[in-house]
């Protein structure tokens, strides 16, 4: 690593911007998560049982993971003919207006059908923001990385994750602490989404002081960018993508199940009051930080596969343990669920800013990262606190510890079938 003053503050501006970016998208998408859990059922989804409610609500937050994969092929599309730098502007400024409006909007019984409606097209809106801005917040990162530094580097923008969630569910913490419930219900939830706009600035200001990067500028400078960076994708680039999107369907599912079903289920079948449970989720959330920063340094000494392969592993470590520690009737066990489920969350989510890029030359990288990781989204975390809360009702939690081990098993299938491409490499081409 060179030592040059101009050097290391272009490489400290580059990480900051690749965790700066995506704490604020994380923290527009969580705050809707924890805001699905705790109160969009019955403002938004009249129904006939709290349950029901619930099962709407998170209906509406899948809509998300449906967008994602559009997002990913749009701004893939433009980060791969136009340039990483203004496509990772678009993503955020799309991300942060579609969370803004949502602390405007009228409930169900101000308009009625009118309010749900609105509430899935900002969703949405959510969704095909954050399809193109991890994979440009990760290659913005890997493809200034020197040799042996790559997943250090790539994990930066999972880094962002836990500091959206500490954003988003301190927030709510702080609201619930202080404003009575109804206070709550009737505004407060609101306040949340209208602070993005300001985080959304911060992210903004970032992100426009950055220059392109040197993997895109020597693709485009070489030969003309393709035309339709999708369309060659899915041809010459089909087996990877699909490793990839099978790569990625642990992360997603476990991190859902440990946070949005977790939350739900706890304030509702367990009967925990709603500020004793966000301060236990925002002290597990810790450790998945810890995850990610271990993992990054095990990838580059080792390899981002082998890694992952680890954290899929524990992953089927925890689904086994979920029942238990889950249903175990004290929140300290509840804890000690998160806490580990989030640990291995770590392992499964803090090499994928290296392994994805490595899969794809630099003309579809944008979009192949893109697409894989946010179709992966969408089968592994799009149903999957729905899908978790139906089994929970009709089965108890053996069926949802069951499914997370599924979760593994597939990412595992994926990861074998990439085997070694570039590990280790700068992803200079």
């Amino acid at each position: 690593m060179t030592d040059s003053a101009p050097e290391r503050r272009n490489t400290a501006r580059i990480l900051t911007a690749s965790l700066v970016g995506t704490s604020v998208e994380f923290y527009d998408f969580y705050i809707y998560a924890t805001a699905t859990s705790l109160v969009f059922g019955p403002l938004f989804f009249p129904a006939s049982s709290p349950s029901v409610q619930l099962l709407f609500s998170y209906a509406s937050f899948g809509l998300a993971f449906l967008a994602r994969p559009l997002g990913g092929i749009l701004f893939g599309h433009f980060g791969d003919r136009v340039g990483r730098k203004s496509t990772l502007v678009a993503s955020l400024l799309l991300m942060g207006v579609s969370t803004a409006a949502i602390a405007i909007l009228p409930t169900y019984a101000m308009i009625g059908w009118v309010a749900p409606l609105l509430l899935c097209l900002l969703r949405f809106g959510q969704g095909l923001g954050l399809g193109g801005e991890w994979s440009g917040a990760a290659l913005l990162a890997v493809e200034n990385a020197p040799k042996g530094w790559r997943a250090r580097y790539g994990m930066m923008p999972q880094l962002g994750a836990p500091v959206g969630f500490i954003a988003a569910n301190g927030f709510f913490l702080i609201l619930a602490v202080t404003l009575t419930p109804d206070q709550f219900r009737d505004w407060g939830w609101r306040v949340p989404f209208l602070a993005s706009a300001a985080l959304v600035a911060l992210g903004l200001w970032v992100r426009l002081k950055l220059t392109e990067t040197a993997a895109f500028a020597a693709a485009v400078r070489d030969e003309a960018p393709e035309r339709v960076p999708v369309k060659s994708l899915l041809k010459d680039h089909l087996g990877p993508t699909l490793a990839g999107t099978l790569g990625v369907i642990c992360c997603f599912a476990l991190y859902y199940i440990a946070t949005a079903f977790a939350l739900g289920f706890g304030t509702t079948q367990l009967g925990y009051d709603r500020s004793s449970f966000l301060q236990a989720q925002l002290g597990a959330i810790l450790f998945m930080a810890v995850g990610i920063l271990i993992s990054g340094w095990l990838a580059d000494k080792s390899s981002e596969r082998r890694v992952l392969l680890g954290g899929c592993l524990a992953t089927i470590l925890v689904g086994a343990t979920l029942p238990a520690l889950l249903g175990s009737g004290s929140l300290a066990g509840v804890f000690a669920f998160m806490a580990l489920a989030l640990l291995a969350m770590g392992f499964v989510y803090g090499p994928l800013g290296a392994w994805l890029p490595s899969l794809f030359p630099a003309r579809v990288r944008y979009t192949g990262t893109s697409v894989a990781f946010n179709l992966g989204g969408v089968i592994g975390g799009g149903l999957t606190p729905a899908l978790a809360q139906l089994m929970a009702e009709r089965g108890g939690l053996i069926p949802v510890g069951a499914y997370l081990a599924g979760a593994a098993v597939l990412s595992a299938v994926g990861l074998m079938a990439a085997g070694k491409r570039n590990e280790g490499s700068t992803l200079d081409q």
